[in-house]
């Protein structure tokens, strides 16, 4: 790890005011991911600014009947939350299947939000990643990909998004709030929050430099049958091959991938086949994929998690 200056910000905003007077600073909270990346020098930054004094870690009530998380609510308090539990039961089930214990004691939902892929190529530092050093090419095309990305990938890059969380969020058409130095707020659909690789892998979402998250804001309660399906290697501690979030109702309802491309994927328009049953419903999702001979099975499994979460809403 290399030598880095540090200070605390009093607010949100007062993180963004520090964060614009050095550039290329990082804003650190629980450090689940950022300490990794640091010792791993996949991230060098020279300044880190501790947002954990910013008063962000409430859950409020909206006045239109849904939920405000601030940014820095921890991931345990966030599952555990009877409103969340009642409410909004994918999120509370995609987060119990995130990380140990320990790490969702530690882990923020903004942290959450922005944690970065767990592509091996990433983070072996002696191979090429346009993600980690951009121009550098990318060893996971035509390497090992196993775990990446089936649809949405570029010639650049066919990395994952890794959380469980926003997978949920995605499904319950959350939002994320924003402020800058200046004081200027942005509302984003996360639809619209992280990013498909393109030409800038390096850019996992459309936040500007120095802009902070200061919350998640979900709509009222949709009801439904809510399900969080996460398929891994092993159940105690391991990141998507494949996850599906669902909120079913009568046959009809919403779904959202995670483990398949480099962000939560959900396709709206599929989601009127689901009465079809999942092999119509998997493949309006995943029209257009492009698996390799190493995750070709991630076709499959999509198409047979689904039908496991519509045969569980019928339970």
């Amino acid at each position: 790890m290399k030598a880095f200056t540090y200070e605390r910000a009093k607010s949100a905003q007062d993180a963004a005011v520090l964060a614009s007077r050095t550039p290329g600073a990082k804003f650190i909270a629980g450090g689940t991911n950022l300490l990794d990346l640091m010792k791993l020098q996949i991230e060098t930054p020279q300044h880190l600014i501790d947002v954990n004094g910013t008063g962000l870690d409430k859950i409020e009530p909206t006045p239109d009947g849904g939920l405000r998380i601030g940014a820095m609510v921890r991931n345990t308090d966030l599952a555990a939350d009877a409103r969340v539990r009642k409410d909004y039961g994918v999120l509370s089930r995609a987060l119990l299947a995130g990380a140990s214990g320990q790490l969702r004691n530690k882990a923020t939902t903004a942290g959450n939000l922005l944690q970065r892929t767990r592509c091996p190529y990433f983070y072996d530092t002696t191979q090429a990643c346009n993600k980690r050093a951009p121009g550098s090419g990318c060893a996971a095309i035509g390497g090992f990909s196993k775990g990446l990305a089936i649809v949405g990938g570029s010639t650049s890059c066919i990395a994952t998004h890794p959380s469980d969380m926003a997978v949920a969020m995605r499904v319950l058409d959350a939002t994320v709030e924003t402020v800058t130095w200046s004081g200027s707020t942005r509302s984003i659909p996360i639809a619209d929050f992280h990013r498909l690789p393109g030409t800038t892998p390096q850019t996992d979402t459309t936040l500007a430099a120095g802009e902070v998250i200061t919350a998640v804001t979900l709509p009222k309660p949709i009801g439904g049958t809510h399900i969080y399906r996460k398929v891994r290697d092993r159940a105690s501690y391991a990141f998507a091959l494949v996850s599906v979030a669902a909120v079913i109702e009568a046959g009809r309802g919403r779904l959202a991938i995670g483990g398949v491309a480099h962000k939560p994927w959900r396709v709206e328009s599929a989601e009127a086949r689901l009465p079809e049953g999942a092999k119509a419903t998997a493949a309006a999702l995943l029209a257009g994929a492009k698996p390799t001979t190493d995750n070709a099975y991630k076709v499959a499994l999509v198409e047979r998690t689904i039908a496991s979460v519509i045969e569980e809403s019928r339970a």
